[in-house]
């Protein structure tokens, strides 16, 4: 059962959290459209795909920036608290201190579930209008860049065939160069060549151009060729070169679904798949950790007031954010385990977070 207190402390986190992410969003549209605001106009984009897009930017900010949001209201009601001496009569009652977080931690377990709930189906809807949009309106040759690389494409679609390209167009849906490979038993089965291949989308098919199929037999090998062949595939062509931020726009169950392919392809961006999946998981734990380190830091009454324990909850927090985004990319451009590089700074700010409640309990 909440008391009174329980339920007073709970509504002041959950609401200054709250008022915190409706005070920055709009402080982060302002600056974001005053960057912004010339590549909109010089390419007439119309009033309400830009509607759109700061829809799903608002999302994409706050999600991103949540654990500072999360941090700092923490820190603000409770410096509110302690200067109050609310905090000191409330211990000086008998309540112990583990006995006073406990609203504060089902605060963090209601932010840390609807995190988790958006992380899984309502952010990747976000970050794919909010990319679509910036690659599309907002970055000089975005189209090219959304699909990285798509020259030299080598990628291995199932257990047994290799598919090569020279370069890729989106747009037409066409690929130059094309080769196909099937080994069965390591030794090579046959191979299918095509100086373009573009996709049917009616027919559901694929047109191969100068198409050519080499069958290697044990007495000598059979050659198929014809100006044109229509044939069906079980890969895409946008599978060939997805776009570069093609992880944080799919659902849990589509990422999932997703990484398997991709490792069984051998994609060399599989760590970069990997880090988005253990962040569905990471950040909202990290809510619990930041929670316990604020009020650690800001439940005692300190000499230079609420000024003190914000800038300590500045610096914490950015120092949070300044990790995750570190081992985030250390785990993307190496060798370095996804996993633990996703969950280090929880780790690390979790055993800082331990320290300082042993202290504040005294």
């Amino acid at each position: 059962m909440l008391t009174i207190i329980d339920k007073y402390i709970l509504k002041r986190y959950l609401a200054t959290f709250v008022v915190m992410l409706l005070l920055f969003a709009p402080i982060g549209i302002i600056i974001d459209i005053s960057e912004k605001i010339n590549k909109m106009l010089q390419n007439q984009v119309p009033v309400l795909k830009i509607a759109i897009y700061y829809y799903h930017f608002t999302i994409y900010f706050m999600n991103n920036l949540f654990p500072i949001f999360l941090f700092i209201s923490v820190i603000w009601f409770t410096s509110k608290l302690a200067n109050n001496t609310e905090i000191i009569a409330i211990l000086s009652s008998g309540i112990s201190f583990t006995r006073f977080m406990r609203p504060y931690i089902i605060g963090a377990s209601i932010v840390s579930v609807i995190v988790l709930l958006m992380g899984f189906w309502v952010i990747p809807v976000s970050s794919e209008g909010y990319n679509n949009f910036r690659y599309t309106y907002l970055r000089n040759d975005g189209k090219a860049l959304m699909r990285g690389d798509n020259t030299d494409v080598y990628r291995q679609i199932n257990d047994n065939d290799f598919i090569y390209v020279n370069s890729f167009n989106t747009e037409s849906q066409t690929a130059y160069n094309f080769s196909l490979e099937r080994f069965k038993k390591e030794k090579l089965e046959y191979k299918i060549t095509a100086s373009r291949i573009q996709w049917n989308p009616k027919e559901k098919n694929y047109t191969l151009y100068d198409y050519t199929k080499r069958i290697v037999g044990a007495e000598g090998d059979v050659i198929e060729k014809a100006p044109e062949k229509k044939m069906k595939f079980t890969f895409d062509l946008e599978d060939l070169t997805p776009v570069v931020y093609i992880a944080e726009t799919l659902s849990l169950g589509e990422l999932n679904a997703f990484i398997d392919k991709e490792r069984k392809r051998g994609s060399s961006n599989i760590n970069v798949y990997l880090v988005v999946l253990y962040k569905k998981y990471s950040v909202p734990v990290s809510a619990f950790i930041l929670t316990i380190i604020a009020v650690s830091v800001s439940s005692m009454k300190r000499r230079g007031g609420m000024g003190v324990n914000l800038a300590i909850g500045i610096a914490v927090a950015f120092s949070f954010v300044f990790f995750d985004k570190i081992f985030g990319v250390l785990a993307e451009k190496s060798t370095f385990s996804p996993l633990l590089a996703v969950w280090l700074p929880n780790i690390f700010f979790g055993i800082l977070a331990v320290y300082l409640l042993r202290n504040a309990k005294r």
